[in-house]
């Protein structure tokens, strides 16, 4: 077989480790496990029901999420397809938000919970298929293109699915991710599935990444880093991903489970160092004269002292931060701050740098704000005024 694309690489992946766990989600607390077997029949499923509502080579589907499972395989699912996942960034401004998806007007798109469901249909009221995670508040919710995440397998049950085949290929686009610049154009990035496998077999050889390796995605795919670093090194070695319950508990999951392999933005290392400062003891009392002390004499490898140094205060400071376990943590895109480099230097944590792409390109699409919700920003951005 040919692993040209990332569908290509989720089928080796479930040859060879079909009973081995490939993806793990907290929920209520509890870590529940798929298999690349599972995953790869719930991807299977989800391109079915695409194809079966429309969903054809070079269509987008849209992803408005947080990390979580089902916004990966139904990424993976569009590219099955010969189509282009988008995510579009939860973090983004809720008027960016609503004049990206007015301006975007996405046929296709994955929503997960009820504030995302009501974002779509202020922006496209007629979309075709809407899927969601999240069913709470929706019970009153009828309109025909909407879709539970959860039915997608009981949809099939008792049909006798034909195989079906990958049509994407390695040149095609694989993610696309969009944002308003400055001067509120529409702006655009592109990566193809054979520019993502370059990266990510980079990654994998460059820090010799096996099957054994746990990663935490805790953020969303919504930037071009974490689908380079992340996604396609999961697929390239096989090792398990794990998405944490929500953002809100990132940290304690991270505790939790130890990864060996983080992938985080500047502002992710520096919310954790800020993290740690919050909670160290006031200057001047004996306690942060120990810290300080250990943090040096840990960073200069003083004999015998470091080794006291990481028992008394760098082990226990870095199980705070969910770090103990971590043996490759990357840095995507902006570097960080000399203090925060300087500080996870000084406890062991050597932070490498991976280039993100830059550069964006310009979108011949005009943005158009929704007439009720962020026009007067629009507006006002543009230099224009609103038509009375």
């Amino acid at each position: 077989m040919t692993t040209d694309t990332l569908p290509d690489w989720l089928r080796f992946q479930t040859e060879h480790r079909a009973q081995r766990v490939a993806i793990r989600h907290k929920q209520l607390g509890i870590w529940h496990e798929q298999t690349w077997q599972a995953a790869h029949q719930a991807v299977v499923l989800a391109a079915q029901l695409l194809k079966q509502k429309g969903f054809t080579s070079g269509d987008t589907l849209f992803l408005l999420s947080e990390p979580r499972p089902e916004a990966l395989l139904l990424s993976l699912a569009a590219h099955w397809l010969g189509g282009v996942s988008a995510p579009l960034d939860p973090a983004h401004k809720q008027s960016e938000l609503l004049d990206l998806l007015h301006t975007l007007r996405p046929r296709f798109v994955f929503a997960e919970t009820q504030a995302q469901v009501d974002q779509v249909f202020a922006a496209k009221p007629d979309v075709q298929l809407l899927i969601f995670a999240d069913a709470r508040g929706l019970a009153d919710y009828h309109h025909p293109s909407m879709f539970a995440y959860s039915q997608i397998a009981a949809a099939f049950e008792q049909q006798t699915l034909p195989e079906l085949a990958i049509k994407a290929a390695d040149y095609d686009i694989a993610f696309r991710f969009y944002r308003l610049s400055q001067h509120y154009q529409l702006e655009y990035r592109e990566i193809t599935h054979a520019e993502l496998l370059k990266n990510g077999q980079t990654l994998v050889l460059h820090e010799a990444l096996t099957d054994r390796e746990e990663a935490l995605a805790a953020r969303a795919f919504a930037a071009s880093g974490h689908a380079r670093y992340l996604l396609s090194p999961w697929l390239l070695a096989g090792f398990k991903l794990n998405f944490p319950e929500n953002l809100a508990t990132r940290d304690t999951d991270r505790r939790e489970l130890g990864p060996s392999l983080v992938a985080g933005t500047a502002a992710t290392y520096q919310r954790l160092y800020l993290l740690t400062q919050s909670r160290w003891p006031l200057q001047n009392s004996w306690q942060f004269v120990l810290l300080q002390w250990a943090l040096k004499v840990y960073r200069k490898r003083v004999p015998l002292l470091s080794v006291i140094a990481l028992w008394l205060v760098i082990a226990p400071l870095k199980d705070v931060l969910g770090l103990s376990h971590t043996r490759v943590p990357l840095l995507v895109g902006e570097p960080l701050s000399a203090e925060a480099e300087q500080f996870f230097s000084a406890i062991g944590i050597q932070v490498r740098g991976w280039p993100e792409e830059t550069t964006w390109h310009t979108s011949q699409l005009l943005v158009i704000p929704p007439p009720d919700s962020s026009a007067e920003t629009y507006f006002a951005l543009k230099g224009l005024r609103a038509a009375s």
